[in-house]
């Protein structure tokens, strides 16, 4: 890695490329808000709220991410999870923490310093947010693609984090994405064994990092040592592009109307695009006319969805 380790997060910016996955460091690993006391306030607050998502390490990396907290449950609260999480068998998400003023401050932080070498060559990060997955040894995070950049940074423990390429229609076809733009559905997005030859592999340590571009499908493991791992997302004006351009062609396939792969043929998609956008424009300004309540395009942080 070419940069100096002088801020809180530090990247080959120059080999930057938002559609690829690489490594980073950073320098969080003592931050107050990351400790595991504080941890545990936090995630009984987010438990009130119901802002955790949480399952048992009996989950395999072909378990469906968005079902799996039903599938394989972890019945202890937060409490019992983050508090003996070394024998707590069980992996925990605090989802959206930047709801939390301190936590979105911690967020700022991060984003803030990186957001001109990212904005580079991929402008209009919003729709900020931050997660924090706190893991018992020996657990998986199963096989999933997700609506965001991410930047994932490892702040206690080790685990081998295994990163796809976002146009690996191998290991998750163009199908696949698209339902999971359309739809938010994980059902076409399945695990194989032999997808691990195909992997960027990772092996963090505290300190370390990986970003992560839009819908790269990936899939963690955890050593022998309990895990806490900070991950900041955000979207940007091409990643919010691809997105639309899936969900067109999702609902084009409903219609029984096939479309070529986003990507394919790029002035098709700059047509399809720029219709998507009317329309939705069109939309919102209708439902604002009949008072309405409509969401926010573009805004700095995500919500709570």
């Amino acid at each position: 890695m070419n940069a100096k380790a002088t801020g809180l997060i530090n990247a080959d910016w120059a080999a930057f490329d938002p559609w690829r996955p690489q490594a980073v460091q950073h320098r969080l690993m003592e931050h107050p808000l990351l400790q595991p006391a504080q941890l545990v306030e936090f995630g009984q607050r987010l438990e009130r709220a119901a802002q955790l998502y949480s399952f048992s390490n009996d989950a395999t990396a072909a378990a469906n991410f968005n079902e799996v907290g039903s599938t394989h449950p972890n019945r202890k609260s937060a409490q019992e999870t983050l508090q003996d999480i070394s024998h707590a068998r069980a992996w925990m998400l605090l989802r959206h923490v930047q709801g939390d003023p301190a936590y979105r401050a911690l967020v700022d932080s991060v984003l803030d310093e990186v957001k001109p070498q990212i904005e580079h060559k991929d402008p209009g990060m919003c729709y900020r947010a931050g997660w924090i997955f706190v893991s018992s040894p020996h657990t998986v995070t199963p096989f999933h693609i997700d609506r965001n950049h991410g930047i994932l940074l490892q702040v206690r423990g080790t685990k081998t984090v295994y990163v796809w390429d976002p146009d690996d229609v191998t290991v998750v076809t163009e199908r696949a994405r698209d339902r999971f733009h359309g739809h938010r559905e994980l059902a076409l997005v399945q695990w194989n064994e032999e997808f691990r030859a195909r992997a960027h592999v990772f092996h963090l340590q505290p300190g370390m990092g990986v970003y992560m571009p839009l819908t790269s499908p990936h899939m963690v493991e955890t050593s022998a040592e309990p895990s806490i791992t900070l991950s900041l997302s955000y979207n940007t004006r091409a990643s919010r592009r691809n997105a639309l351009l899936h969900v067109v062609r999702d609902r084009m396939r409903g219609l029984g109307i096939g479309l070529p792969p986003v990507g394919q043929r790029p002035l098709f998609d700059a047509w399809i695009h720029a219709g998507a956008r009317a329309a939705d424009d069109m939309r919102r300004s209708s439902r604002r006319w009949l008072g309405w309540s409509t969401s926010s395009d573009g805004v700095p942080y995500a919500s709570d969805e």
